[in-house]
């Protein structure tokens, strides 16, 4: 196990959870806000993005009350992810992303939980000093929900992520230990 809250517990990516990730990444509600309607899933695809090794790189299965239901990855910032969002080289700073991608468990304050929970461990056993999160700017219900859990936003990323279509500013959203 990675770590655990109260109900929820996030343990490591196994090759079993593959099906999982093609089911909640082959979902038009899920994709409409990770990685867009246009850009489905399949097994091939799946494999190729989320079990190649990448230095740092932490992949996890979100467990809510003994139910899957998403995804998590978090992994120290690269070289160039450090130069874009503006940080040298002398903090710790973690970069996150996760998903549920069982939508029965939206609006139930489970994400909320999910990244405090991170935030503590990623604080707690890597002593990171900063986390950051960079949401599409139209992503308002998430963003409202980081900083719920203590993120600011410090920058505007102007067409930085490429969603259905076209590129979308999205928020640098940080927080600080």
């Amino acid at each position: 196990m990675l770590f655990q809250k109260g109900k929820l517990k996030v343990r490591p990516l196994e090759q079993k959870d593959e099906n999982l990730l093609v089911k909640w990444l082959s979902d038009p509600v899920v994709l409409e806000f990770y990685e867009g309607r246009d850009n489905a899933f399949d097994l091939e695809k799946v494999k190729k993005e989320f079990y190649t090794e990448e230095e740092g790189m932490v992949r996890g299965i979100i467990e809510f009350d003994r139910n899957e239901i998403g995804y998590i990855q978090y992994y120290p910032l690269s070289a160039e992810e450090r130069e874009l969002y503006g940080y040298g080289t002398s903090d710790i700073v973690y970069g996150t992303d996760q998903l549920i991608g069982e939508v029965d468990y939206w609006n139930k304050g489970i994400g909320k939980v999910l990244v405090k929970s991170v935030v503590e461990h990623l604080v707690k056993t890597k002593q990171a000093q900063k986390v950051v999160m960079d949401p599409q700017e139209w992503n308002v219900r998430a963003i409202r929900c980081y900083e719920k859990c203590g993120f600011e936003k410090v920058k505007l990323l102007p067409e930085h992520e490429w969603h259905e279509g076209k590129h979308h500013n999205c928020w640098l959203l940080e927080y600080t230990k």
